[in-house]
């Protein structure tokens, strides 16, 4: 017979947590290799294993925990990865010929070495400079657009799963999009910057 399982209390949960917090902060430092970003995973994984799975055995918390920890890094490079895209291709989000429907993320490629070698210093540096002033330039955008835009390349939701989220339909969320694409563009000529 096995032996049963008994669920963890507040109690048990926090002794957890305190526990693994250290050893889960170096794992997750020595996956993203930034202070600040290792701290925010780990800490998006505590709260997730509090808030879904606070009701599980003690015995499975964790296998558990583990999976969340590693998912939250894995999503923390798709994050990264997407904001890489940008600054490399975005001169592919603004096609010459003004295609409202043209789909940008369809197009796009991860911009991550393919030698397994690190990326240039002033590389990474002008890639950073560039996301800042597109960060920027998306506060200027009208915030439909916006939405849209960050919606799809940067949570990398489909254009039906945009159009749910925005309670409007494809054709706008493409619209949205491509605009979107065309003023950001132009806004980083202002800025000296053509890609």
């Amino acid at each position: 017979m096995a032996p049963r399982l008994t669920l963890a209390s507040e109690s048990e949960l926090s002794k957890f947590l305190a526990e693994v917090e250290r050893r889960a902060f170096k794992q997750a430092l020595y996956a993203v290799r930034e202070n600040e970003s290792a701290l925010d995973i780990v800490q998006d994984s505590m709260l997730k294993l509090a808030e879904k799975y606070a009701d599980r055995p003690v015995e499975e918390l964790p296998m558990l925990f583990q999976r969340i920890l590693q998912n939250s890094i894995r999503d923390w490079y798709r994050r990264t990865r997407v904001r890489n895209t940008w600054t490399t291709l975005f001169s592919s989000l603004a096609p010459a010929g003004g295609d409202e429907d043209f789909d940008a993320l369809e197009t796009l490629q991860a911009a991550s070495p393919a030698d397994g070698q690190g990326i240039d210093p002033a590389d990474h540096l002008q890639r950073m400079r560039t996301l800042a002033t597109i960060e920027q330039g998306l506060k200027t955008l009208p915030a439909r657009q916006r939405e849209a835009f960050l919606l799809r390349y940067w949570e990398e939701l489909d254009v039906a799963e945009t159009a749910a989220a925005m309670g409007c339909s494809e054709g706008s969320v493409k619209t949205h999009c491509s605009r979107a694409a065309h003023a950001l563009a132009e806004w980083l000529k202002t800025k000296g910057i053509s890609l």
